[in-house]
Order: structure tokens, then sequence, then C-alpha cells
């Protein structure tokens, strides 16, 4: 009995010391820029070259991502707006997650538009970490059609959310996102 505990105690300690070192790797597994342009061309039905831009200049300026959000949104303002959206967190090794966010805005900023949003997240390490608001200054003008990038930084998790979309919007806001796991109609 006693020999048959010390093997099971120490089968379980081998495992998980190996265990460890590739949980670690989960953890902070992230996409090249190859795989991100790629994913964000195939999402927004655009040239792999145009969604090249885009991503190259936030991976010049944050490097790789260990996380990313497709989904789709909806806005407007009159001087106050809100944004509402939802869509899907994708980490690797991991199974997808459905998200949403919702969030007010003031400032000099009028129209509507409607938006696929694919968003680069930083620093997650874990998913309870996107459950916050994130603040942010935004400055658009949409008419017709458009990619924007913005980023948002929190807690120590940085977003950057590309935004391609439709409709006719003009202005500059302050504003703040708070992603969730459950919807909430209620803004603030």
């Amino acid at each position: 009995m006693i020999r048959r505990e010390l093997l099971l105690g120490t089968v379980a300690t081998v495992l998980g010391v190996t265990a460890l070192p590739a949980r670690a790797d989960e953890e902070d597994a992230t996409y090249t820029e190859d795989e991100i342009t790629h994913a964000a061309a195939d999402f927004f039905g655009i040239a792999t070259e145009a969604a090249a831009k885009a991503v190259q200049r936030v991976f010049r300026d944050l490097g790789q991502p260990d996380a990313y959000i497709k989904g789709d949104e909806g806005s407007g303002a009159f001087v106050v707006g809100l944004r509402y959206g939802s869509g899907w967190l994708i980490r690797k090794n991991h199974e997808a997650k459905k998200v949403y966010w919702r969030g007010p805005s003031v400032g000099f900023d009028i129209g509507g538009n409607a938006s696929k949003v694919f968003t680069l997240v930083y620093n997650l390490r874990k998913e309870e970490r996107l459950w916050q608001r994130f603040p942010g200054v935004e400055g658009s003008i949409y008419f017709i059609a458009g990619i924007g990038v913005m980023y948002q930084r929190s807690g120590g998790v940085t977003l950057a959310p590309m935004r391609t979309g439709v409709g006719w919007r003009a202005g500059a806001n302050v504003q703040y996102d708070e992603y969730t796991e459950k919807r909430d109609w209620f803004p603030l």
C-alpha cells in the first residue's frame, strides 16, 4: 500500500513537472505576421496585400499578438454615441470563446456605421484579463467604406482593433469598450 502511494506520488510529480513547460508555452503562444495577415484578409474578404498594410503597422508598433477577436459591431452618434459588438476570441491551443463588447462615446461625432472588427490582443495570457473596460480616443471618417486601426490599453492588456465598415460617420470622440462573456444592452 505504501509502495503504491509512493509510486503514484512519484508519477504525479513527474507528470506535473513535465506538464508545466507545455502549459507555459500554450499560455504564451503568439501569432506571426503572416498568420494574422491571412486571417484578417479572409475575415474582411479583401486582398492579402490590403490587409498586410494595416497588420504591418500594428506589428511594427506592438509585435506578435497572443490572441485575436473577429466580429461585427454597430455604432451611432450625435455628440453622444453607443457601440455594440460581438465576436469570437481566438487563441492558439484553446477553443474559440464568444465575446461581447459595448460602450459609450462623447465628442464631436455624428453618424452611424456597421463594421467588421478584427482586433489583435497583446499580453492576454488568461482570457479573464479581457473582461474589463478599455478606454480610447477615436477619430474617424467613414464615408461608404474604409479601414482604421486604434490602440486601447488597460490592466497590462493591449487591443488593436482594425475596423472596416459601411455607413456615414465623421468626428472624434472619447470612448471606452467594455468586453464581457455575456451580452448586456446597458451601455455603461
